[in-house]
């Protein structure tokens, strides 16, 4: 097995730069960036570590090959001489998972599932030298995705999606994804030195997500991964992901709001930050966002309000948006980041954003709708610290 090896991060769409900046912190190089997903390369640990760590991420898949195939002879063929044996023991269950056909000569879904089966049953069969598999111990699920007759192959490492956290038992109607949340928070470049509301939190999944960004908690600590029973993938491994992981988390202290009218949702938002590990960084309290009110300074606002997608609604959502603009733009000097499938927001909302970007929430398109307010003006640092820098500074001209 190659010391390097080859990962994709599938994403929702519109958010591919923020998980590369992610990937790419990790330490590990990008090598692709199409839509909905991250090529990347890395030694084994990337496997444990990037389950960890990647808070925007739908799913880590391990790439065993790429290959183009206009028949469905091609893809037994091509597929069968993979090295599959290099991950799958002679026990795994390697079921065909998952497959797309975008644009491709081999368009039947259930064929191609079929025979990429039959063809790593064929390969296994030759190294293995058996005639049956028990496919009793551990998952290695194969995703097949076939884009204009360009074949990949690969094994999800993840099991369940990454937005799984473990944290949310509970949750509101319609919420919005963990790892979308976290990708918001990146996006709004909120610091831990700034006041954060979210006005309309709901089950406070992004007011959630982003104590865990503050306090730099890994979004996976908390829950198990498929490449965890793995047995080509080192116990020890995982066990120094994790405890790197643990030894990261930060000893910051901010307080981050969430407000909301339904004591139902804010009981659920309580309940899911005990679960997060955040709940001495957050607070939630009854509060409809017309009474939204505050003397600070610099703020950010980050909110997901209802798009009015029901027969009756659309009026209400329209309102709610007219009496969020009042009520943000009181703010002074606060930036402030909405995120909407409802396609006029800026009309009843009363402000053009600075910028906004289409991505999706599952299968919603929405466009997140970003107005910045200026940023707080910068400490000056105390004189003795001043006085150390400038006689660094002449110390490092002088050599």
């Amino acid at each position: 097995m190659s010391k390097k090896i080859n990962l994709i991060a599938t994403v929702a769409f519109g958010i591919e730069s923020v998980v590369k900046d992610e990937i790419k912190k990790l330490g590990y190089e990008v090598t692709e960036v199409e839509n909905g997903k991250i090529h990347y390369s890395g030694p084994l640990e990337a496997i444990p570590r990037s389950n960890l760590w990647l808070r925007c991420a739908d799913r880590v898949l391990l790439e065993v090959g790429r290959f183009k195939a206009v028949t469905f002879d091609e893809l037994f063929e091509k597929t069968k001489a993979l090295p599959w044996e290099n991950w799958i023991p002679v026990d795994g269950e390697f079921p065909a998972a998952k497959i797309t056909s975008v644009k491709s000569t081999l368009y039947s879904k259930s064929d191609g599932q079929r025979i990429v089966k039959k063809a790593v049953v064929e390969r296994l069969k030759s190294k293995y030298h058996v005639d049956w598999f028990e496919e009793n111990n551990g998952k290695y699920p194969i995703h097949i995705q076939i884009l204009k007759d360009e074949v990949t192959l690969s094994i999800d490492t993840s099991g369940s999606g990454l937005n799984k956290r473990g944290y949310r038992q509970y949750g509101n109607e319609a919420p919005l994804k963990e790892t979308i949340s976290a990708a918001l928070v990146y996006l709004s470049h909120w610091r831990t030195d700034r006041y954060f509301l979210d006005p309309l939190c709901g089950s406070g999944t992004i007011v959630i997500e982003a104590a865990m960004i503050g306090k730099n908690i890994a979004p996976g600590l908390k829950r198990s991964f498929a490449s965890e029973t793995w047995k080509c993938m080192p116990e020890k491994m995982w066990e120094q992901a994790r405890q790197e992981a643990q030894d990261a988390i930060n000893d910051k202290e901010f307080l981050l709001l969430g407000s909301d009218v339904d004591p139902g949702a804010l009981k659920q938002a309580r309940t899911n930050a005990e679960l997060a590990g955040v709940a001495d960084y957050v607070a939630f309290q009854k509060l409809p966002v017309q009474s939204v009110v505050t003397k600070k300074k610099f703020g950010v606002i980050i909110t997901n309000p209802p798009y009015g997608e029901r027969i009756g609604e659309e009026k209400e959502v329209q309102r709610l948006y007219r009496d969020m603009g009042k009520v943000f733009r009181s703010l002074e000097d606060w930036s402030y980041f909405i995120i909407s499938g409802y396609e006029r927001f800026e009309k009843y909302f009363g402000e053009a954003a600075t910028k906004n970007r289409k991505l999706y929430n599952g299968d919603i398109k929405t466009y997140f709708y970003q107005y910045y307010g200026p940023l707080p003006p910068r400490k000056r640092k105390p004189a003795a610290e001043a006085e150390t820098a400038n006689q660094q500074n002449e110390e490092s001209e002088k050599a």
